[in-house]
Parts: C-alpha cells; structure tokens; sequence
C-alpha cells in the first residue's frame, strides 16, 4: 500500500499524535460508519474503552478529549484549538455527546469513559467504541488502532497488516533505502523528485506543491505563537515555558542569563525546536513530523535552512518536505512510528533521522549522502526509551525536541563531508531499531511506568 506525504505531516492538534491526532480521527470514522448503518438515531448509550498506551497515559496526553470532539465530528486539522475547552464542558454539563452534531446520546463520561492498561490483540494503542439502544441491546462494536504518526487502522486492518487505503500504482515504488538508491540511480533524479512523482498519482504537481507551502506555514505559525505565548503549560507539573524568554535573549530584548556565551546559530535552533514543542505540549495547532511528540524537530530544521543557509527558498522547503516524508515512509513500512511501540526512537529518533536527510539534500547532497545523514540521524537514537514524566508531553519531551534538531543538522554535516560510503545502512539501522523496540521492555515505551517518568516522581 503507498504511503503520501500528506499522510507523514498532518495538520492537527498536541499534544500527541498518537494520543490525540489518531484518536480523534477514529471516533469520527466511528460516528459516520454509526450514520452510513443507519444506527445513529437509535443510539441510547455509546461507551468508549482505551486500552494499552492510550489507556496508561491518554488522559496526560488528551485522548478523552479527542475522541469526544471526534465523535461529533471535529476534525484535528480543522478544528480550533481555542474552543476545545468550552466544547468539552458543554458535553459534560450537558451530559450529552452530540454525534457528527446531529443525533443527541446520553454520555456520562466517569461510567462511559473507560481507561485499561490492558491491550488489545494488534497495538499498543487500542480504542473500542460500542453504543446500545434505549433496551440495552449493542447496535454496533468497533476496535481502532492509533499506529503512530496520526495513522489510524479498523480492527479488520490492523489484522491485514494494513497501513493506508491508497491502492495506486505509484510510477517509483519503494519499500527499502536500498530500492531508492537504485530509483535514483537509474533515473538520475533526487529523492525529491522522485517523491513529486509519486505524488502526482493521486494530485497535481501544483497543488501538492501549494499544500506542502501551507505546511510549512503552519509550521512556522506554530513558531511565532511558541516564541509570543508565556505562563505554565497546563497539566498540572506546573512546567514553564522557556521559548519566549530564550527569544527575548538572543533579540536583546532583555539581558542574557548568562552574558558571556555569545549567541549561536544553535541557540535559534533551540528556540524553533523549543516553541514548537511547547505550543505541542500546550494543545495548540501543529504538524505531526512525523509524530507530535517530535514536532519541534522537522520545523526547527527547516527553520535553520531558511534563516541560516545561502541559497534557501520555498524550492527548497517542498524538497525538504518531500525528502523527509520518504525516510518516513521507509520507517513506517519497516518499522514503527509509534511511540507506544518501540519507544521514542520511534519518533525523535525518526524525525531527526528525516531531517538530517531532508537537509543533506537541500544542501546540494546525493542521494548516498542523504541515506548516510539519516543513517547517522537514527543510529544515534537507537534506543531511546518514551517515558513521559506525569504521562505528558512535557519532560524530557520538549527538551529532546531541541536535541534532536542538533542531532539532525550534525548528522547532516557529517554526511556532507564524505562521499556517501559509510559502514552502516540506513536498511541495517531501521532493522535495528524494529528489533531494539521490540526487546524494549513495555514500562519504557509511552506508559509512563518506566525511566524519568517513576524516578523524577519518587526524587
């Protein structure tokens, strides 16, 4: 099944895809299957039940919230982040969900609102929707899964072993890092290009190229709220937004906390990685890239090739975008995007390998020095636990959003001064991280029963 770029960077709300995006998505597939069946004006009771990941840390990471504003039929990209709080208190005062906002059902969210640390048979992150008639008889049963990065699976799918529903016959079909080097080899095209084209089976090549801009945008909109907005983010860890205080430092608005340190380009990247990733944490509007958790990482990047490097233009941003979601997808088809699966080298550890090739490219690279930049991007990920402190996107989550855009501009040069051999491949170091994730033990992968997420607490 072919995989788009506008299935890697989703529009949507924090803060977390997986948690948020995905599950948002689900309740609303849910509520219009319950109408295409005809089953919706019959709906006395509806039932929710979160399991796994979603159930350990969903209501940290907002799943009670996104399902019930799915369920009436909101959409994350569309969806205004400043309402969220009143529609959810109409729900529960009125004790009420309104489905698709057209069939009234009755929802007590303490009884119909159940989280189980227990999983469902195909992922971690496992949702069941039921609804009943007024004599308590079960009109419809559905299992989702949220599998990472927004993408969403029926039960039926997730036993398929299906990622998406695209079926076209792409004109550069390819499953491994090994099959792009060779795509672009025989067609001497880049990455990019060969992506445009594979995009081009399901739209235009202007408007794939007019909606990869308004990602972009979004993006750098998130960065100017991030650097503008102050306060504690919401929670209850009483977390304090840095990015717009580290803003009003290196602008010289006021004194720097440390006066001696010059200001250098990697304090910009930190503020980009930084203000994405709190207004993430903060519920606000973002780009899944390719997860929320690692939000800050693609557009931080980005934002140092468009200030910080000769030669950057909106050329370059669609290529950056198209090269990143082609590294994603090598990732999604050989092993995970989900946190919840194989831990967060799942997404930091992705999003700072698509970077550092996205920026290797832009950079003038060949396509052996974008796979060696995000080789090096993941290799020195491979490991890396999800043990969100209090089941937040929060600590050590934003933090990590900063490094990783480091990790990704380093890996990226490091890659550009060689030639493009290197020892490991990018095959071998996603092979690697499937299994790693795999012997990953379960308290380390989003559960927030493992790593800083029990010792911070217990300190």
């Amino acid at each position: 099944m072919a995989i788009s770029v506008f299935d890697i960077f989703k529009i949507g709300i924090g803060p977390s895809s997986s948690h948020t995006v995905g599950p948002m998505r689900a309740a609303m597939a849910f509520a219009n299957k319950l109408e295409q069946q005809g089953v919706a004006d019959r709906i006395d009771r509806l039932q929710i039940e979160l399991f796994g990941s979603l159930g350990a840390t969903g209501k940290g990471h907002g799943t009670d919230k996104a399902v019930l504003l799915g369920l009436e039929g909101e959409a994350p990209d569309l969806i205004d982040p400043a309402m969220i709080p009143e529609r959810l208190a109409a729900i529960r005062e009125a004790g009420t969900i309104r489905l698709l906002k057209r069939y009234p059902v009755r929802f007590d969210q303490q009884a119909d609102l159940r989280f189980h640390r227990k999983v469902l048979p195909y992922h971690s992150n496992g949702m069941r929707f039921s609804v009943f008639d007024d004599k308590g008889t079960e009109l419809l049963l559905a299992d989702y899964y949220s599998v990472g990065g927004g993408f969403v699976v029926t039960g039926r799918e997730a036993a398929a072993d299906k990622l998406t529903h695209h079926d076209e016959r792409l004109p550069y079909p390819f499953k491994t890092g090994a099959d792009l080097l060779k795509l672009c080899a025989a067609n001497h095209k880049p990455i990019s290009a060969l992506m445009m084209h594979n995009e081009q089976a399901w739209q235009g090549e202007n408007q794939v190229r007019q909606q990869l801009l308004n990602i972009w945008r979004v993006m750098q909109a998130c960065v100017e709220r991030g650097i503008r907005e102050e306060g504690i983010l919401p929670g209850g860890m009483k977390v304090k937004r840095r990015a717009a205080n580290l803003y009003k430092q290196l602008i010289g608005e006021i004194p720097r906390q440390t006066p001696g340190l010059p200001v250098g380009t990697l304090e910009w990247v930190n503020l980009f990685a930084l203000a994405v990733s709190e207004e993430n944490a903060a519920g606000g509007r973002v780009v899944t890239a390719p997860t929320n958790g690692a939000a800050g990482i693609i557009p931080a990047v980005l934002h140092y090739y468009w200030r910080f490097c000769e030669g950057a233009s909106e050329e370059g941003v669609i290529r950056f975008l198209l090269t990143a979601a082609a590294i994603a997808i090598l990732y999604k088809e050989n092993a995970s995007l989900s946190g919840a699966e194989v831990g967060c080298q799942g997404e930091v550890g992705v999003a700072c390998s698509m970077a550092a090739g996205a920026l290797a490219e832009v950079l003038g690279g060949t396509p052996e020095q974008v796979e060696n930049a995000a080789e090096i991007g993941m290799e020195h990920n491979l490991g890396l636990t999800c043990d969100p402190v209090g089941g937040l996107v929060q600590v050590p989550c934003i933090e990590r959003n900063a490094m990783g855009a480091v990790k990704a501009i380093n890996a990226a040069r490091i890659a550009l001064r060689g030639d493009g051999s290197h020892f490991v491949s990018l095959d071998k170091v996603i092979k690697t991280m499937r299994e790693t994730g795999a012997d990953m033990k379960t308290k380390y992968k989003e559960t927030s029963r493992g790593g800083l997420a029990v010792n911070l607490i217990e300190c």
